[in-house]
């Protein structure tokens, strides 16, 4: 698993910072779903064709949480409407995101500093909110936030089941035993067969 850092590509060659500029990774690792060279956090790497379908396929609805710094301040209807699925474009059609559990945290948990770090706007506030999704459609964190009028600065995902990037820093990779991800994300009792 990877904090991946904003600015590098969730892929292993092409122009820019790639993911072979964080790790040595064998050639048969490859990442688990995508974050888009904007955005930041967990990403799975694995050869494991078995764990990256049940995290992958949408009839599994894995959640994933975002960490999301909006612009302006979020209120009960905006967050309604993230929760109940708002309409967003995909593959240039109309889509109905699924239900999502949309709040304003209590508390960010400690992340890295982002470099370059977002625009600040002394007239406009941003807040940050919680966002916890079972599909991921190509921008959808991004193209949900603007739906409602709360336009993304930062996006990280911080969580998939209960595997976290807490105590990660940008760039860092820590290799894990694969019972510990099955158990972390929700499969334990699962066995690859």
């Amino acid at each position: 698993m990877s904090y991946k850092p904003y600015g590098v590509l969730s892929q292993f060659s092409g122009e820019g910072q790639t993911l072979a500029s964080l790790f040595h990774f064998p050639k048969t690792v490859y990442p688990v779903g995508r974050l888009d060279k904007d955005s930041e956090g967990l990403l799975i790497l694995t050869d494991d064709k078995w764990l990256n379908n049940q995290l992958l396929n949408p009839r599994f609805g894995h959640e994933r949480t975002y960490l999301v710094q909006v612009e302006g301040t979020p209120n009960q209807e905006g967050l309604g409407q993230l929760q109940k699925g708002v309409q967003i474009k995909v593959d240039g059609k109309m889509y109905r995101t699924k239900p999502a559990i949309a709040k304003i945290p209590e508390s960010i948990p400690a992340l890295p500093d982002r470099d370059p770090p977002i625009r600040y706007r002394k007239n406009v506030p941003d807040t940050w909110i919680s966002l916890t999704l079972i599909e991921g459609k190509n921008r959808q964190v991004r193209k949900m936030t603007a739906a409602v009028g709360y336009p993304t600065l930062r996006l990280v995902r911080w969580s998939i089941g209960r595997l976290t990037i807490e105590g990660f820093q940008a760039g860092e990779v820590r290799e894990m035993a694969q019972e510990e991800i099955y158990k972390l994300v929700g499969l334990s009792g699962f066995r690859r067969k």
